[in-house]
């Protein structure tokens, strides 16, 4: 079990200080990161919680994960490493640059 959670169907309207008094109520957080679209400078819903042990983590999942929150029910569980798509060369394919037959 990892300390750091993953934590989905936030509010938009939630602040990283928000989530942190909620997640404080089931152990010590250490950390509180919710992710932002780089494009429009909105949330995009989701986030992560480190919290400082193991078992504050299961506490945490536990204890908030379906609850209702600014009125939309979290989701919260371990968060998993990010996966990389493996492109290969893909991107410099060459695609469209060739003459129509």
């Amino acid at each position: 079990m990892a300390k750091k959670l993953y934590v989905g169907n936030i509010s938009f309207r939630a602040t990283e200080e928000d989530i942190q008094e909620l997640f404080s109520k089931t152990g010590n957080v250490e950390s509180v990161k919710l992710i932002i679209d780089m494009h429009t400078g909105q949330p995009k819903g989701f986030g992560f919680v480190e919290m400082a042990s193991e078992e504050d983590a299961r506490k945490a999942i536990d204890a908030l994960n379906g609850t209702m929150f600014m009125e939309r029910a979290l989701t919260v569980n371990e968060a998993r490493p990010q996966q990389r798509e493996k492109r290969g060369f893909e991107r410099n394919r060459g695609e469209g640059r060739g003459r129509r037959s």
